[in-house]
């Protein structure tokens, strides 16, 4: 700081800061690009899903999110020993895989085992060679009518919880809670001096008594 009457300085030393500004004019331009990049990816994809691989239907962690499910990395072993699936065969039918991934209870091991079940039900399998198909395989009737699934698969419903409601009664509405609060601080606080009045009363009328 300046001392004594003196000018304050103001040296003007950032000029042409005009020629430093970095701008991302180009944004939008961008964004449609990747937008057409991925559609151009999940067209030569087909006839898998765009949306990719199905997931599992998990809790999410800490107090603020458990309430709430989201889609997870895979499905566990035990799941998909549940659904029927065997372990080996189930990435190549578009369906994840987490073997770090432990059920910790049984309504998310028979939630997740529904979800492989339904989207099995769905499921039309390719065969490797159209001139010998295997069992489970489609017919070429159906390979025919297929076409690439472009929303989410087996999307998540989020339950909303319903607010119950009800009318005030007139004892209800005339109810102060204040003042009730104020009544019951003060006879917690006069709890012992109160107890030690009445045991001085009895011992008064006792001594009255003989």
């Amino acid at each position: 700081m300046v001392k004594h009457n003196n000018q304050i300085p103001n040296r003007h030393f950032k000029k042409k800061w005009q020629f430093h500004v970095k701008t991302w004019f180009n944004q939008p331009a961008r964004k449609a690009r990747r937008q057409l990049a991925r559609n151009e990816k999940a067209e030569k994809s087909f006839p898998r899903p765009k949306a990719g691989l199905l997931r599992p239907v998990v809790t999410g962690q800490t107090i603020k999110y458990n309430t709430k499910k989201r889609l997870g990395r895979g499905f566990t072993f035990g799941e998909l020993k549940e659904a029927g699936i065997p372990k080996r065969r189930a990435r190549s039918i578009g369906i994840s895989v987490d073997h770090r991934r432990r059920n910790r209870s049984l309504e998310s091991l028979q939630e997740n085992a529904n979800r492989l079940k339904a989207y099995k039900a769905m499921l039309v399998v390719f065969p490797r060679r159209s001139k010998k198909p295997k069992a489970g395989d489609a017919s070429s009737e159906e390979l025919q009518a297929v076409t690439q699934h472009g929303g989410p698969i087996l999307p998540i419903e989020q339950k909303s919880r319903e607010l119950e409601t009800a009318s005030l009664t007139d004892e209800q509405k005339g109810f102060n809670a204040y003042q009730k609060l104020r009544v019951e601080r003060q006879n917690a606080r006069l709890v012992g001096v109160r107890a030690k009045r009445a045991a001085e009363a009895a011992a008064e009328e006792k001594d009255r008594a003989k």
